[in-house]
């Protein structure tokens, strides 16, 4: 059996490079690239169900922050969140009251 009878069936271009599907955790780093949101590529929320980080008003927000503890790009997400003004969900592991508790500290 030859080479080109045993792959047959397999198409020339099977493999797909991760990078290009953006897989978390998976990226590749630019020099320079000032791209401000490519941290959301390794974010672990990008996984998950979104509703968990953006709880109803007095809903749990304990899932949302235990995945946020494990997350590698934490900080860039909080410091994302309190320099845009996000009002709403969870950011970088900390609630809309928790942020606004942090920025009124750091004035």
């Amino acid at each position: 059996m030859t080479g080109s009878q045993y792959r047959s069936g397999v198409p020339d271009n099977w493999f797909v490079d991760p990078v290009q599907l953006g897989v978390p955790g998976v990226r590749r780093v630019v020099e320079g690239d000032d791209t401000q949101l490519a941290w959301q590529t390794d974010a672990l929320c990008s996984q998950t169900d979104p509703e968990a980080f953006f709880p109803e008003k007095g809903g749990s927000t304990r899932d949302a922050k235990r995945i946020c503890a494990s997350c590698d790009v934490r900080t860039e997400c909080l410091e994302y969140a309190l320099h845009n003004d996000e009002r709403f969900g969870i950011w970088g592991g900390l609630s809309e009251r928790e942020r606004r508790k942090l920025k009124r500290q750091a004035s």
